[in-house]
C-alpha cells in the first residue's frame, strides 16, 4: 500500500498574465479616475495529495487602490501591485503544508515580513498574499470536488480560529457562520463621485449605446436596485447636491424602499469633523428622513489615523450616526478587533484583504452579538472592482458563506460585461453559470441582476465560485512570468 504524502499540499509553479482592459465609461473614485487597467491572471499549480492541480484568481490592478497618494504616478503603484503578487508567488514556491490554511500562513508570514522591511503599506503588501491564497484554496476545492464552504465547516481547509488571537480564541466554525450559503444576494450599486444620476446628466457625445444602463436612473429601471452605496466627497455643498438630486430620483421613480450605505472615501481628519459634517447633512430640510435609509458608513476617517484613540474620540458621535464601520484601514489581522473596541460596528469583507482573515472577522463578530445582541454589528461585501470570470465569482462565493446579504458590486457597470474574453471563456460562463450572467442584448455575457439580486446557487455550490476550468491560452496576455 503506497503511503499518503507527508504534507498534502505542495506549490510546484506559479504563472502570472496580464491583460490590459478598457473601461467602458470613467469610473471616479476618491482622488482617482480609471479609464484602464490591467487585468492580472494568477495560476498556482499546486500537488496536492500526489496529484497536480491548478488554481486560479484573478484581479485588476487598481491605481490608488491600495494607497492613497495624490503625487504618486500610476504606473507606479500598478508596478508595486504586481511586484507584491511576483514577491508572493516567489515565497510560495516549493511550500508544503498539512493543508491550505498551514500553507497560507507561512506565506502571510513571510510576506509580512519582507513588506516592513520595504515599509510598504500592509493593504498592498497582502494583496499579493490573498491572490496566492485565492487560488490555492480554488486548487484544494477543485481537487476534492467539494464546495469551498463544505470543506471550511468539515474542518478539511485546516482553519484554526486560535492563531488569531484571543478575539476569537476557541471559536466554532459551526457556531459562528450559517449552516448554509446564500443562493441570492442583494447586489448593491455604487455611485461614484462622476456618475450621472439622471439621463440628462450625460452629453450626447457620451451616450453609450452597448446596450447597458449608463445613468443611475437607468440602473434603477433596469435591475431594480434594491441598495446603493454613494461616493461622498467631504464638500457639503456638494454633498447635499447630490443627496438632494438622488432623493428626487427615487421617489419620482417610486423607489422609496431603496436602502444606502455612505463611502466616506477618508475625507475626515477626526470623528470629531465627520460628526460635525453629519450634523449638517441631517439638519438639512428634507434630507433627515431620506437619510433614515443609510443602514452604515464605510471609512469616514483616514487611513493613517482612523484607529487613533485621539481620532475617535468623540463623545456622541457613535450614537448619533448610522453604524461606522472600516475598509482601508482593516490592513492587519487584528485591524477589526481593535476598531471595534474603538467604537466601529465592523468592517468589510474583500476577497483582496484575503479570504481567510475575513473568515476570522465572521467569527469575531459573532461572539460580539453573543455578548452585545443589543448592538449591530456588520461584515459587509464592500469590492467594486471585481470582474469576471474569476474574481467576481470568488467574491461573491465567499461573501455568500458567510451571509453577507448585500454585496457592493459595480465591476460589471463599468465594463462591458465578459466582451473582452476569449468566446470559449464566455460561452463556458453561460453554460456553468446560467443564473449568475446572461447574454445582453449586445450579444455577449454580462451579470444578471433581476428586481435588485443576484442568484448565485451555481457560485456557492462549485469549488470556489467557478464550476469550470478557465483555458486562459486565448488570452492576448502582455505579460507572462513564471516562478
Amino acid at each position: 500500500m503506497s503511503r499518503m504524502p507527508c504534507h498534502p499540499i505542495r506549490v510546484l509553479a506559479s504563472r502570472i498574465r496580464m491583460l490590459p482592459l478598457q473601461t467602458r465609461m470613467p469610473f471616479r473614485y476618491g482622488i482617482a479616475t480609471m479609464t484602464s487597467f490591467p487585468l492580472a491572471f494568477l495560476e498556482v499549480i499546486c500537488e496536492i495529495q500526489g496529484k497536480k492541480v491548478s488554481g486560479w484568481s484573478l484581479d485588476l490592478l487598481l491605481p490608488k487602490g491600495f494607497t492613497k497618494e495624490p503625487k504618486k504616478d500610476n504606473t507606479e503603484e500598478i508596478r508595486e501591485m504586481s511586484c507584491v503578487i511576483q514577491q508572493a508567488c516567489q515565497f510560495a514556491s516549493g511550500l508544503s503544508g498539512a493543508n491550505p490554511f498551514e500553507l497560507w500562513q507561512q506565506i502571510y508570514m513571510t510576506q509580512d515580513a519582507w513588506g516592513r522591511s520595504q515599509a510598504w503599506p500592509s493593504l498592498l503588501v497582502h494583496f499579493g498574499t490573498s491572490m496566492v491564497e485565492r487560488a490555492i484554496l480554488d486548487a484544494w476545492c477543485r481537487q476534492r470536488q467539494r464546495p469551498f464552504f463544505d470543506l471550511l465547516l468539515q474542518g478539511d481547509l485546516g482553519f484554526d480560529a486560535n492563531w488569531f488571537g484571543d478575539s476569537i480564541a476557541g471559536a466554532s466554525l459551526r457556531e459562528s457562520l450559517p449552516s448554509r450559503p446564500l443562493s441570492r444576494v442583494i447586489a448593491r450599486h455604487t455611485l461614484g463621485l462622476s456618475d450621472p444620476i439622471h439621463e440628462a446628466d450625460i452629453p450626447a457625445e457620451e451616450h453609450l449605446h452597448d446596450g447597458l444602463p449608463q445613468s443611475l436612473e437607468s440602473c434603477i429601471d433596469t435591475y431594480g436596485l434594491k441598495h446603493l452605496k454613494v461616493k461622498i466627497s467631504g464638500d457639503q455643498a456638494s454633498d447635499i447636491d447630490c443627496l438632494n438630486r438622488l432623493q428626487s430620483l427615487i421617489i419620482r421613480q417610486g423607489s422609496e424602499t431603496i436602502e444606502l450605505s455612505l463611502d466616506g472615501n477618508e475625507r475626515f481628519g477626526s470623528m470629531e469633523a465627520f460628526a460635525d459634517y453629519w450634523h449638517q447633512l441631517i439638519g438639512r430640510p428634507g434630507l433627515r428622513s431620506f437619510l433614515e435609509r443609510v443602514i452604515f458608513i464605510e471609512q469616514p476617517l483616514a487611513r493613517d489615523v482612523a484607529l487613533s484613540q485621539t481620532a475617535t474620540k468623540h463623545p456622541t458621535i457613535w450614537q448619533a450616526t448610522p453604524p461606522i464601520i472600516i475598509d482601508e484601514s482593516d490592513d492587519a489581522l487584528d485591524s477589526a478587533s481593535r476598531a471595534i473596541e474603538l467604537g466601529y460596528a465592523g468592517t468589510s469583507h474583500k476577497n483582496c484583504k484575503g479570504v481567510f482573515k475575513s473568515v476570522a472577522n465572521a467569527c469575531m463578530l459573532h461572539r460580539r452579538r453573543l455578548d452585545q445582541p443589543q448592538a449591530t454589528w456588520i461584515l459587509s461585501g464592500e469590492d467594486l472592482c471585481n470582474q469576471g470570470p474569476i474574481s467576481v465569482m470568488q467574491d461573491l462565493g465567499v461573501a455568500a458563506r458567510l451571509g453577507i446579504s448585500s454585496i457592493e458590486r459595480n465591476g460589471h457597470h463599468h465594463c462591458r460585461g465578459l466582451a473582452d474574453h476569449p468566446m470559449s471563456i464566455q460561452q463556458a460562463m453561460l453554460e456553468h453559470h446560467p443564473d449568475l450572467y446572461h447574454l445582453s442584448d449586445a450579444g455577449w455575457p454580462t451579470l444578471h441582476i433581476k428586481a435588485g439580486c443576484l442568484e448565485i446557487g451555481s457560485v456557492v455550490n462549485a469549488p470556489l465560485g467557478l464550476s469550470f476550468t478557465p483555458s486562459l491560452e486565448d488570452y492576448p496576455f502582455e505579460t507572462d512570468l513564471t516562478f
